[in-house]
């Protein structure tokens, strides 16, 4: 059974998304899908600023649905939502893009199998003490958990009163953090970090806890990665195993007019000895 919460916000028991998962939100094609759907009733959903968010048609027995937060409906679903004289529904975009996360991600489990356990129980307060160095502690504002792995970030975050929006493209890490409850349904979205800002507006804050190897075959790779993170953080802290990785990372800030200070973190020595810390307020990256 489908998680509750979207099918609530939309008024019905249950609904079902085209969209087969979360990465593919930002696909059109699926516009054309929805429209298949040919439905007797219809529910129209806008958020605050009466943008579309989503649209569902009652079809049959069930309710289909799709999701406009990655992309716009196309006209012709528009017509077809108001020849069946249609009810609509508004919410807000932030609750509406939780609860379409919590569907994706809830089903994460039950799909596919957990990786191994590999939080290093001392971990958590090491990077907790680490992250409270540099910020403080939160008051609930939204921080990015860029690779998130099986959570450990994401937990600690929540211990420091931040609200984590955490992503990663391994699903088997993902399941194991969802199975330990370090990650949250809600805040959790399976999709490719390297085209991480086409599914979310920039916030304020942002890790990536223990990037890399940054050999040479995936420098490429990891310099995309690292420059989505800047594109949807403000303050942006980073941490890699090695100084060369560090001062790369350093350099592909300077490429996108961050700052970044690089310093060794001699508490972690194995996961976190380098610290990567950019403010997209600053000026001119220092490229000595």
């Amino acid at each position: 059974m489908a998680p509750l919460k979207a099918a609530e916000i939309l008024g019905v028991e249950e609904i079902i998304f085209v969209e087969p998962q979360f990465a593919m939100l930002p696909d059109p094609r699926y516009n054309v899908t929805l429209s298949l759907a040919h439905g007797d009733e219809g529910r129209l959903l806008l958020d605050e600023k009466e943008d579309p968010i989503a649209l569902a048609f009652h079809n049959g027995d069930c309710w289909v649905a799709g999701s406009f937060l990655c992309r716009n409906p196309n006209a012709t679903l528009i017509e077809q939502f108001e020849n069946i004289n249609g009810e609509i529904y508004q919410e807000d975009r932030a609750v509406w893009a939780a609860a379409v996360r919590e569907y994706y991600s809830t089903s994460i489990p039950t799909e596919v199998p957990p990786s191994i356990e590999d939080l290093n129980p001392k971990r958590r307060g090491i990077l907790g003490n680490l992250i409270e160095e540099f910020w403080g502690s939160g008051s609930g504002e939204t921080c990015v958990d860029c690779c998130c792995g099986s959570g450990v970030g994401s937990l600690v975050l929540r211990d420091l009163n931040y609200t984590p929006l955490s992503y990663d493209n391994d699903e088997t890490l993902l399941c194991r953090g969802l199975k330990e409850n370090r990650l949250l349904p809600e805040e959790t979205m399976w999709l490719d970090a390297m085209i991480a800002s086409r599914y979310f507006e920039p916030v304020s804050k942002g890790i990536g806890i223990m990037m890399g190897e940054i050999n040479c075959f995936a420098q490429d790779m990891w310099q995309q990665i690292v420059s989505e993170l800047f594109a949807v953080s403000r303050e942006t802290l980073i941490t890699v195993g090695t100084e060369r990785e560090a001062l790369l990372i350093r350099d592909w800030g300077a490429d996108l007019g961050r700052q970044v200070t690089v310093t060794e973190n001699p508490a972690d020595p194995i996961y976190d000895l380098w610290v990567c810390r950019s403010d997209a307020n600053e000026g001119p990256a220092d490229t000595r």
